[in-house]
């Protein structure tokens, strides 16, 4: 069963034996960027993939908008369904969320999923980057930023190859209230560094990345993988920052191994 926003979250269908998948998206994105993993991901979890505070169905928010609210957020949505542990899985920005999860809750927390994210803080040339895209955001409009972080978010092959996935993410963005996106990028910038979180976990723990991903390099991931016991790293080919969307078959099959490669799957 798949549920792709928080009203269609059916509780009779949970709790079975099935892992409970939670999505969490990036920035300034929705549950949309999922459409094409959860049906596939839906045949081996319960796949739950709601809209952050702020973005797509779920309202405006002016401020500041940290990764700690977002996750409890996430926590609350958790608790409403009484769902006690879950398989996290963020890109981008969910990678912070992810992560901000895990620090605070981490025995709910089956096992988790970082896809094109870091561990660690911005610098101070990246936080002076998310006021400005704050400002502009305000200032000039969502569909500015779409237009400006199309080219950055995906690949080139993705970009020369596939123009409706190019349409599909800049309406995305162009969508996004202005007010939500600039909370978010503020809130970004107040993240700390997380590194230690990673080399807590005692769960499974799957990085994923794309082989042409500008915004955040191999390293990062290959950091990540070196902090967390018994990481496993997987680059996919041709696809960008929206791993997910770019290499959709790649990234759901990926997934789903490791989904059923899980202790008790």
């Amino acid at each position: 069963m798949v549920f792709t926003s928080i009203a269609q979250f059916i509780a009779p269908y949970l709790g079975t034996m099935r892992p409970n998948l939670l999505l969490i998206h990036g920035f300034p994105l929705d549950h949309t960027l999922w459409n094409a993993n959860v049906e596939e991901l839906g045949r081996v979890a319960t796949v739950i993939a709601p809209d952050l505070l702020g973005f797509g169905e779920n309202g405006s928010d002016p401020g500041t908008r940290t990764m700690e609210s977002f996750a409890e957020q996430l926590r609350a949505l958790l608790d409403h369904h009484h769902l006690q542990r879950v398989v996290l899985c963020g890109l981008s920005m969910g990678g912070y969320v992810a992560l901000a999860f895990a620090e605070r809750w981490p025995d709910r927390v089956e096992a988790l999923i970082l896809c094109n994210t870091r561990s660690t803080a911005d610098t101070e040339e990246a936080k002076a980057g998310r006021e400005a895209t704050a400002n502009d955001a305000v200032e000039k409009g969502s569909a500015v930023i779409a237009r400006a972080m199309v080219q950055k978010v995906l690949g080139p092959t993705t970009r020369r190859d596939h123009p409706d996935r190019v349409a599909q993410v800049e309406n995305m963005i162009a969508r996004q209230d202005p007010q939500a996106i600039a909370a978010a990028s503020r809130g970004m910038a107040l993240r700390p560094d997380r590194t230690h979180v990673l080399a807590a976990l005692t769960v499974p723990v799957l990085i994923i990345t794309g082989d042409a991903d500008a915004l955040m390099p191999l390293p990062t991931s290959l950091a990540m993988a070196d902090a967390a016991l018994g990481a496993q790293l997987v680059v996919l080919s041709n696809a960008g920052h929206l791993s997910n969307l770019e290499a959709p078959e790649q990234f759901n099959a990926t997934v789903m191994e490791f989904l059923k490669a899980m202790p008790g799957a």
